[in-house]
């Protein structure tokens, strides 16, 4: 195969070539089945962004360990809990890690994505793999001095940049290799940053359990040893990304026709953002994701104090009136709550993104908003008639939306934009995550509180945050239908595209036996080797769920 010069790919001439991607171009043998496992490997690592609670607490008596009071300093401003080596740090200041990291991802990621279509995915693999391992590691280092600032550098702002390009790497990758299956091959890989926490926090609460002792909460070793596992693992999944020759396409597929609504042509990243059509689809990611994200947000305090003593058979007691063994055990049932919900987000991303190859991408939008709005206006009918079973099964339908939009959206904007520049166009509408990631938490927590200092309880707590939820999804149904074909003058010419192209061996058609081999034994071990974690993951929830089922 031909190679482009340091200065026509970007890369610099000191650069090793097994990182640039002219070196990741599949060669003849090569089995598509085997990128998805190494999107896995990456997502499954970074998807712990969700699991970081389970550090809060025991890190909150971090230097009182062992002692009967914590050493805490209620007076203490945000800036000297940043340096204080003698107060414990307060809940609040540590869940800041998770706002800078939310934030920082849809940056790095609308940032860097122009980057990563140059340098290619394993380059831009490896750098995640350092950012997000190497934050955990700077976190643990902070944890041992205790050092606030050095866990907000660490697991928060360099983290952030691992989990921006970490998200991104495989998208435009898959959706090359699986132009007939465009939402199943990015929701198996988008379903593995939602599985991320299913398997870190168990992994984390055992390996805290293990490490800790009379001088120690077990959090810095914890970190340590998930950040180099991290490390190890993402690094594994990045040196197994391959990249289709330019014009390859499976053996047999036809690319679909202008008039099928799918672009047969690319728009360039620097006039994608300039089209109407980005702004929308950058609203119903954000609407979609701000109503999910705010039910997740209130999902354990929503079923307690809805339902209170009936979840452990003592009906018509409210949840302040229940005793501290009683409010236990509803705290217990209501973890087991958060636990299905996080199944059916995870199942959800591969489920619809699946369903929408079959149903395009438009419409499971609208389906997602459509039916969304249906659930959320009548989860308080449901929860008035004192059904706690379909009450659950309501918000489980909602959160396997809430993650599907994550995994349909870049095969959407594939759909709209073609797939030379899906990776960074997808980094940069990412974006609305982030604005979501405030907005909807924002939004459900200023509306309960409103309905505290009214004086309700129960079910009139969250009654009017579910019709506003509705309404956001109205919005976004509204944005979806607004969504048209591309004219064909934002289109790149054939010229420009093969100019992008160029130091790629062009092929036609599957020729040359790439990318055949459907799930032969090699691709098999690759699957195991992230199967394996997550089937571990979905026992521990299913486990964690069984009080609420039983």
């Amino acid at each position: 195969m031909t190679t482009r010069t340091a200065e026509a790919s970007g890369v610099p001439a000191a650069a090793p070539s097994w990182l640039s991607r002219e070196y990741t171009v599949a060669k003849p043998g090569f089995n598509r089945w085997m990128v998805p496992p190494a999107a896995l490997a990456i997502h499954l690592c970074i998807g712990m962004a969700y699991g970081l609670s389970v550090f809060w607490l025991p890190l909150s008596r971090a230097l009182s360990v062992g002692q009967p009071a914590a050493k805490s300093c209620p007076d203490m401003s945000v800036f000297t809990a940043l340096f204080t080596t003698t107060c414990d740090w307060r809940v609040s200041d540590l869940v800041i890690v998770f706002s800078i990291g939310i934030v920082v991802l849809g940056i790095s990621a609308a940032i860097f994505g122009g980057w990563l279509e140059r340098a290619g995915p394993r380059k831009a693999g490896i750098v995640a793999a350092i950012c997000w391992g190497g934050g955990f590691l700077i976190g643990a280092a902070g944890v041992f001095v205790h050092q606030l600032w050095l866990i907000w550098l660490g697991m928060g702002l360099i983290g952030g940049i691992g989990l921006g390009l970490g998200y991104i790497s495989p998208v435009s990758t898959l959706i090359k290799w699986f132009p007939d299956r465009r939402g199943m091959a990015t929701g198996m890989a988008i379903m593995g940053f939602g599985g991320g926490a299913m398997i870190g926090s168990p992994l984390a609460d055992l390996l805290i359990n293990t490490f800790k002792s009379s001088t120690s909460v077990g959090v810095w070793e914890t970190l340590a040893v998930m950040g180099v596992g991290y490390l190890v693992f993402m690094l594994g999944g990045a040196f197994g990304y391959r990249v289709p020759p330019a014009g390859w396409y499976p053996e047999g597929w036809t690319p679909p026709a202008a008039k099928s609504g799918i672009a047969t042509g690319h728009v360039h990243l620097n006039n994608a953002h300039k089209t109407p059509q980005f702004w929308l689809l950058w609203l119903v990611l954000c609407l979609n994701v701000s109503a999910g994200i705010g039910v997740l947000a209130l999902a354990s305090p929503m079923l307690q104090e809805i339902f209170g003593g009936q979840l452990i058979n003592q009906p018509g007691v409210g949840f302040s009136a229940l005793d501290a063994a009683g409010k236990t055990q509803v705290a217990a049932i209501a973890a087991g709550f958060v636990g299905i919900l996080s199944l059916a987000n995870i199942l959800g991303r591969f489920f619809w993104a699946s369903m929408s190859d079959k149903l395009g991408r438009k419409l499971t939008y609208a389906i997602f908003f459509g039916l969304g709005i249906a659930l959320y206006a009548g989860a308080p009918w449901a929860a008035g008639l004192g059904s706690t079973v379909l009450f659950v099964v309501f918000f489980c339908v909602i959160l396997s939306m809430y993650g599907g939009g994550f995994a349909t959206i870049p095969a959407y904007l594939a759909d709209v934009f073609g797939t030379q520049f899906v990776g960074a166009i997808h980094g940069r509408l990412l974006t609305a995550w982030s604005t979501a990631g405030v907005v909807g938490p924002v939004v459900v927590t200023a509306i309960r509180q409103h309905q505290v200092e009214a004086g309700l309880q129960g079910l009139e707590l969250y009654s009017r945050t579910m019709y506003v939820l509705a309404g956001f999804l109205a919005v976004g149904f509204i944005c979806n239908l607004l969504v048209r074909p591309l004219a064909q003058s934002w289109f790149m010419s054939d010229a420009e595209v093969k100019a992008l192209e160029k130091g790629t061996t062009v092929q036609s058609g599957g020729s040359a036996g790439i990318g055949g081999g459907g799930l032969s034994v090699t691709a098999i071990a690759a699957w195991a080797v992230v199967g394996i974690p997550i089937a571990w993951g979905i026992y521990k929830t299913l486990s964690k769920a069984a009080i609420l089922l039983h």
